[in-house]
């Protein structure tokens, strides 16, 4: 659906134009010449509906005003590379934003590009929007076949990248560390060190590969900023792993230089709540409540901290989910599982859709949430899965809750 300035969403334009499935799930992205972004995209398909909603309007009632975002799309890309280079800047758009009509907007521009003129980097960049949309099979179809074929080093590398990323959100760390490894052959410097440090953390030696990516990111004084701002963000991943206070301090000297970083706001913003640094929480989450990862870490904040508008979030949130599920699409499942959880006090019913994204993503806060939902729910089954899960990667992590 396109958007301009103050559109007004009727239910006729509903029923005129299905639901997209669309995305805002943990995940970072990184283009060989281009710039280092956050990203909260993902995009899983939920039928049931906790509460229900107004769906009598008329077909001339406004239901909303939307801003501004739609981009110029009155005509047709000329060529291949105007093509690529606008839904590159569209996918970046959504990481940068939030809003996932961005996303809507590129897949819109690549379904009406003839399949036999796809182009490398229209292939990765396809790739790149599946895996926000969470096709991981359709994503790694697009990648593998850009390495079997391509003679261009940078969409090897990008294919590299995305794909190790891509392994390790799903928790194949066998396969995220060969393809971590392909990429230092192919690229070596801080963003194949970043790779390999994930790989090695979440399989067991997280300490180690914390004091080594330390090491090299000290002693790499030449390294572009982008790499480094890579490698600063990914110790703070390793060193909230680890328990580390250093962890704020890694993912504050990312926003610092890129303050539209979702991915590491949200990471940051969920740290300091779990410490119980309510205006920390507060002030990194202000103004964000249009991503989804950020309103319910705010929502919980608000709520603990007593705060007189907390209730008024929570209204929001509770139409915002119960609207993508009377439309057959919820847009962020974790974030849908934590605010039961945490808000509703449903475990039960937080623990369903917890697992069901922990099917696909298992990234620590995906595993943590699992085993919170599991145990308020006294679900030993499940904690016996995730317990077994664990083990096999010898996988520890400071912010998972006690699992005996």
């Amino acid at each position: 659906m396109t958007c301009s300035v103050k559109t007004t969403l009727r239910r006729s334009d509903i029923r005129r134009h299905p639901a997209i499935s669309f995305p805002a799930r943990p995940g970072r992205a990184f283009w060989l010449g281009f710039s280092l972004a956050g990203s909260l995209l993902a995009a899983p398909v939920v039928t049931a509906a906790p509460s229900s909603i107004q769906n009598d309007f008329s077909d001339n009632a406004v239901l909303a005003t939307l801003p501004d975002v739609s981009p110029n799309l009155s005509s047709a890309p000329k060529n291949v590379d105007e093509l690529a280079d606008e839904v590159q800047q569209l996918i970046g758009q959504a990481r940068k934003t939030g809003d996932p009509r961005f996303l809507g907007y590129a897949e819109r521009l690549l379904g009406d590009w003839p399949e036999p003129d796809f182009t490398d980097r229209l292939r990765v960049l396809r790739a790149t929007l599946a895996q926000s949309l969470h096709r991981f099979d359709s994503a790694r179809q697009d990648l593998e076949r850009v390495l079997q074929t391509t003679d261009q080093r940078q969409q090897r590398i990008q294919s590299r990248l995305t794909l190790a990323n891509l392994e390790l959100v799903q928790g194949r760390y066998v396969k995220a560390r060969e393809h971590c490894q392909a990429l230092a052959d192919l690229y070596p410097g801080l963003i194949a060190a970043s790779c390999l440090a994930q790989t090695e953390a979440r399989t067991g030696r997280a300490e180690s590969a914390y004091r080594r990516l330390r090491g090299q990111l000290a002693s790499t004084s030449n390294a572009d900023p982008t790499s480094q701002l890579w490698a600063e963000g990914t110790l703070g991943d390793l060193a909230a792993q680890l328990g580390l206070d250093s962890a704020a301090v890694h993912w504050g000297a990312v926003l610092q230089q890129s303050p539209d970083d979702l991915y590491t706001r949200a990471q940051l913003a969920d740290w300091q709540l779990q410490a119980s640094n309510l205006q920390a929480t507060l002030a990194l989450t202000k103004g964000y409540d249009q991503v989804d990862a950020l309103a319910v870490i705010r929502a919980i904040a608000l709520r603990e901290a007593g705060a007189p508008e907390a209730e008024a979030l929570a209204d929001s949130l509770r139409e915002r989910f119960a609207e993508a599920q009377w439309r057959g699409t919820l847009l962020h499942q974790r974030d849908f599982a934590r605010f039961q959880l945490d808000i509703e006090n449903r475990p039960a019913l937080a623990l369903k859709h917890a697992l069901a994204n922990w099917e696909t993503q298992r990234e620590p806060l995906d595993t943590r949430l699992v085993l919170r939902a599991a145990h308020q729910a006294e679900d030993q089954p499940n904690l016996q899965k995730l317990r077994q899960w664990l083990a096999e990667f010898n996988q520890t992590d400071h912010r998972y809750p006690e699992t005996p």
